[in-house]
């Protein structure tokens, strides 16, 4: 998994800039200790802010992946559609990239932050959220969700 995050950040640096600007080279050449504690967010926190939506969930899965298993409130934009539908970001809010474990989420997180997005990834993953959503929990979250929209 932190293999698959090193070869693609190193793919990207290797990659001609698109843009004059060149905002990936730009986050990394700027990455520090408060930018590697900023850019996640665990499943607890992550039921927090949706509860006072503060935070968007983006899941990247592929389509066939979200058909078989949801985990809502989310929004589907698998990894391969996510340049061209930006559109469908919410922008005003956090935006918190989510897979099963966090591997493509990672790679999410880093392209909506080389674009100036505020966003984050899902530490435990798609798998963690469904873990700590059972019972009361999940029942407290779902009505808490109705309240806030």
């Amino acid at each position: 998994m932190k293999k698959l995050t090193l070869i693609f950040l190193l793919a990207a640096m290797c990659l001609p800039a698109y843009a004059s600007d060149a905002p990936l080279e730009k986050y990394i050449a700027a990455f520090d200790y408060a930018a590697k504690e900023e850019m996640n967010v665990d499943s607890k926190e992550l039921v927090k802010l949706l509860k006072e939506g503060k935070a968007q969930l983006i899941d990247i899965r592929f389509a066939e992946e979200y058909a078989a298993w949801k985990v809502m409130p989310s929004i589907n934009i698998p990894l391969n559609e996510l340049p061209k539908r930006l559109a469908e970001l919410d922008k005003g809010k956090m935006i918190v990239t989510a897979c099963p474990h966090k591997d493509r989420a990672i790679i999410a997180m880093v392209y909506l932050r080389s674009k100036g997005l505020e966003a984050r990834y899902l530490t435990d993953g798609l798998v963690g959220l469904a873990e700590n959503l059972r019972g009361d929990t999940a029942r407290d979250f779902i009505n808490a969700l109705g309240k806030a929209q």
